[in-house]
C-alpha cells in the first residue's frame, strides 16, 4: 500500500495540473485539512478524466468504450473504500481521505453517478434537471470537502451552503465552457431555456446563435451568483482558514462567472480565466472577509426559491 507522503505528493501534482485556481485557494487551509483537500481532488480529476478520455481536463476527446471506463471508476472506488489497495493513486487516495474523514458514501455514490450522466449522454429538460446535475458533479464534491473542513456529517444547514458553492462553481463552468461543450457534442443548457430562444443543441456553434446563447450564459452567471451568495453565509461555520480558502475559491470562481455576464458574446470566443494578479487580490480579499465573516456572513435562513440538494441519510466509510 503506498504511504500516505506517497499520495499526497500525488494528489499535489493532480491538482497543479487540473486546477491552477483550487490549487491556489487550498494552500490556505492548514496543512493536515489541506493534504486532506488533495486527496479527494486527485479522486474527482481521475474520475472525471477517465470518463471523459481526457487529461486534467483540457480538450474532450471521442470516447468510444464509456461503459467499460464508468464500470471500471465504480470498481476502483468500490475496492478503496473497502480498504483494498487499487494500483492506482487517485483512487487510493480517495480511500485514504475517506476513512480518515468518515465521509458519508452517499456523498461518493452521488458523485459516481454524476460520471454516469455524462458517459450516457444525458441532456437536462429543466432548470431543476440541470441543478440536479451541478449536484451530482459539484454540489455532492461541495458537502464531501466541508466534512473534511470539519463540519458534522448531519448539519444539513451548512452542508446546503457547502452544496450551493459547489452549484454556483458548476454553473459558472458550464456558462464558461459553453462552446466548447458543444464542439464536444455535450450541452448543459435546459431544453426548455434553448427553446425559449428559438435554439438547438446542433446550431450553438453558428454565428447567428450567439447572441442568443450570450443571453443563456448571462444568465447561468448570474443564477451562479445568486449560489454564492448563499454559500458565503455557511462560512461562519468554518476555521478561519477553512474559511479564508472557501472565501478565496468562491472569489475566484465567482469571477469567472462575473466576466462571462459582462463579456457578453465575446466570453463565447475564448475560455475566460483569472490572472495571477487577479488571484491574489481575491485571496487578500478573502482574508479580510473571513477575519470579520460572522459579522459579514452571520448564519440566517436559506432561500427558499434555491434548489435543495436530496436528503437521504448513508453509512460513513470507516476503517
Amino acid at each position: 500500500m503506498a504511504s500516505r507522503d506517497i499520495l499526497v505528493a500525488h494528489a499535489r501534482a493532480s491538482i497543479a495540473r487540473g486546477s491552477k485556481s483550487f490549487a491556489a485557494a487550498s494552500r490556505l487551509f492548514a496543512p493536515e485539512m489541506r493534504d486532506n483537500v488533495w486527496l479527494l481532488y486527485a479522486w474527482c480529476r481521475a474520475c472525471d478524466d477517465l470518463v471523459d478520455g481526457q487529461d486534467h481536463g483540457g480538450t474532450l476527446t471521442d470516447v468510444t468504450d464509456v461503459e467499460a471506463r464508468l464500470t471500471r471508476v465504480e470498481l476502483l472506488t468500490d475496492a478503496t473504500l473497502a480498504g483494498e489497495e487499487t494500483g492506482e493513486l487517485s483512487f487510493d487516495c480517495l480511500g485514504l481521505v475517506a476513512r480518515e474523514c468518515h465521509l458519508p458514501r452517499r456523498y461518493i455514490d452521488d458523485l459516481t453517478e454524476g460520471f454516469a450522466l455524462d458517459a450516457e449522454g444525458w441532456r437536462p429538460e429543466s432548470k431543476d434537471d440541470m441543478l440536479a446535475y451541478c449536484y451530482h458533479v459539484a454540489g455532492a464534491v461541495g458537502c464531501l470537502m466541508a466534512i473534511i473542513m470539519g463540519v458534522e456529517p448531519d448539519d444539513d444547514a451548512v452542508l446546503d451552503r457547502a452544496c450551493d458553492l459547489g452549484l454556483a462553481f458548476q454553473l459558472s463552468n458550464i456558462a464558461r465552457d459553453v462552446m466548447e461543450d458543444a464542439a464536444g457534442g455535450r450541452c448543459y443548457l435546459p431544453r426548455q431555456w434553448l427553446a425559449e430562444m428559438d435554439l438547438e443543441e446542433g446550431t450553438l456553434l453558428e454565428p447567428s446563435a450567439r447572441p442568443r446563447l450570450a443571453t443563456l450564459t448571462g444568465r447561468l452567471a448570474t443564477l451562479a451568483v445568486r449560489y454564492e451568495a448563499s454559500a458565503r453565509l455557511g462560512t461562519s461555520a468554518l476555521s478561519f482558514r477553512a474559511a479564508w480558502a472557501v472565501l478565496a475559491a468562491a472569489g475566484i470562481y465567482g469571477g469567472i462567472g462575473r466576466r462571462v455576464a459582462a463579456a457578453g458574446q465575446q466570453a463565447l470566443d475564448h475560455r475566460v480565466v483569472t490572472s495571477k494578479s487577479e488571484k491574489l487580490g481575491y485571496l487578500l480579499q478573502a482574508a479580510g472577509q473571513g477575519m470579520v465573516r460572522r459579522r459579514l456572513y452571520p448564519p440566517a435562513p436559506r432561500d427558499t426559491d434555491l434548489w435543495r440538494r436530496p436528503r437521504l441519510a448513508l453509512p460513513s466509510v470507516r476503517c
